[in-house]
């Protein structure tokens, strides 16, 4: 009795990996031979809506390390860094590992890096549109937030207006650790 049921697991298996390797094939035979290769924009030059991010200079990296080396130790888990930011990427508030922010004249509105003393490549991010005013009620508009391409301890934050197009608008950025 054993064996007929070891034989039926076995058609069974087969069986399911036919089914399924046939439907991929299936789903293979369907995609467009005509699609483009998906292309990557960094580190190119930037086009007009992009979502790249802008090129790292040598001062950019520079910054970056001497920012870095000026600690010893990251914060301890649980804790967060924060600031708050204005549409001209001016650093307004913060906690102590946030050592500067800027925005990037070079490549579009919208545009931000975070640098903090320690790396962040690898912490989770929350970014919002916000201000710093006692009313506190910021222009309308959403805030992205990512890992700063090739600079360990930098956050690019990119902000956007309503409709979706970029806009300089002021931010609140949080990182957990």
């Amino acid at each position: 009795m054993a064996t007929l049921f070891r034989r039926k697991a076995t058609v069974l298996a087969l069986g399911v990996l036919t089914l399924t390797l046939a439907g991929g094939g299936i789903a293979a035979a369907a995609r467009p031979a005509a699609q483009a290769p998906a292309t990557s924009a960094q580190p190119g030059a930037r086009q007009p809506g992009s979502t790249a991010q802008p090129p790292v200079s040598a001062a950019d990296a520079r910054r970056a390390r001497s920012a870095m080396n000026a600690t010893l130790a990251a914060p301890a888990t649980g804790t967060v860094a924060w600031a708050v930011v204005s549409a001209n990427g001016t650093l307004l508030q913060h906690s102590a590992n946030v050592k500067s922010a800027q925005r990037f004249t070079c490549c579009g509105l919208g545009q931000y890096e975070v640098l903090l003393d320690y790396d962040v490549h690898a912490k989770a991010y929350v970014g919002t549109v916000g201000t710093a005013d006692s009313a506190n009620v910021p222009p309308g508009g959403e805030a992205s937030v990512a890992p700063r391409y090739l600079i360990p301890n930098a956050v690019f934050v990119q902000t956007r207006s309503s409709s979706g197009s970029a806009a300089d608008r002021p931010f609140h950025l949080v990182i957990s650790n």
